[in-house]
């Protein structure tokens, strides 16, 4: 963002006029956006709407659209900036803070929405195991078929667990300690749940096979769409880079996490283990060890809610599955029970292997 070339000036009735090039430019049919800009304190931050007051398009051209992979109905643009009328937003040279006061919401809306698109993804995938038979049985009756479905499912509560907590921080972020906690997770989030969805729907089209990788089943799309909430608001690395950082540069958020799994501590022997692992990364961290950092951090974070809401057995299945690292998991037949019912709806009896 500091690289940034487009040129803010003050004019005498108090606005700015904006001068430059938007080569990603977000949903170019919106009223309005905030647009970072050079102004003479530095880089800041303007409202600049499509229509000015008098009903004048404001001088924001259109170049071209953008072809993406996917995300095809949320339009994206090229854009020049022939002396655009901006207000400016907060102070000259605040811009980056700004700037972020929004992109912290729309990392954790790129967490959510990549979850509901595994969600999404899942639900396919059982409906079709609840209907295909094989050799016999439907689908969701082989017993390799059921150990996945419920490891995806598990996968899922987890998510749901931290993501409402999540959501609850952003809600109460007037107090300092939930601020924090919106503050340090939200990158981590990002970060872990975005990534995991592109192989899981992958996961979800194999259940349906050759079906699944036809477009007629959904999945195709859902695919295409997962890669953009990793990408944009920032990709991987940088929100691994975010989370080093308000670990190192903010001491509440490393007693906000050392509090979240004390609360635990001694109801399982894999969340007690990868946070001893988390301390000693943190000892000396440096930066190739961010990605292992931020997929720690969420992890703790969503096995925490999960020991805190969940039923034992689910979040022990949960901790075993996403902490213990010598990996490999085997669902027992009550837990898988459990995980396909709530998935399908307790209106329904479990399908047996």
């Amino acid at each position: 963002m500091l690289s940034n070339t487009t040129r803010a000036e003050k004019t005498a009735e108090g606005f700015y006029r904006l001068v430059g090039h938007k080569w990603f430019f977000s949903v170019p049919q919106s009223d309005a956006h905030l647009v970072l800009a050079q102004a003479p304190a530095g880089l800041s931050c303007f409202f600049v709407p499509r229509l000015l007051p008098d009903g004048q398009r404001n001088g924001v051209r259109l170049e071209r659209l953008k072809e993406k992979l996917g995300n095809r109905s949320n339009a994206s643009s090229e854009v020049e900036f022939y002396e655009a009328c901006g207000w400016l937003v907060g102070d000259e040279g605040d811009g980056v803070r700004q700037i972020l006061r929004m992109g912290g919401l729309t990392r954790f809306d790129c967490a959510l929405g990549s979850h509901a698109l595994m969600r999404r993804a899942f639900s396919v995938a059982l409906y079709h195991a609840l209907q295909r038979q094989a050799f016999g049985k439907n689908l969701v009756e082989q017993p390799m078929m059921r150990q996945l479905l419920g490891q995806m499912a598990l996968r899922l509560e987890g998510q749901t667990a931290f993501l409402f907590r999540l959501a609850r921080a952003w809600d109460r972020r007037d107090d300092a300690r939930e601020s924090a906690w919106a503050r340090l997770f939200t990158p981590a989030a990002k970060f872990a749940i975005c990534k995991a969805g592109i192989p899981f729907v992958a996961e979800a089209m194999e259940v349906l096979g050759g079906i699944g990788y036809c477009e007629e089943s959904e999945l195709p799309r859902l695919y295409r769409e997962m890669p953009v909430n990793s990408i944009w608001e920032g990709s991987g690395n940088i929100m691994c880079l975010d989370v080093m950082r308000v670990l190192s540069k903010q001491p509440a958020a490393m007693e906000l996490l050392a509090a979240e799994c004390a609360e635990v501590k001694g109801q399982n022997r894999h969340l007690d283990r990868a946070w001893r692992q988390l301390q000693q990364l943190l000892k000396r961290p440096a930066e190739e060890q961010g990605r292992e950092i931020a997929r720690l951090v969420y992890r703790l974070g969503a096995g925490a809610q999960m020991l805190r809401h969940a039923s034992p057995p689910l979040a022990e299945a949960w901790c075993r599955m996403m902490l213990d690292t010598r990996g490999g998991i085997r669902l027992d037949a009550p837990t898988l029970d459990d995980l396909l019912l709530r998935a399908m709806g307790r209106g329904r009896q479990a399908p047996q292997a």
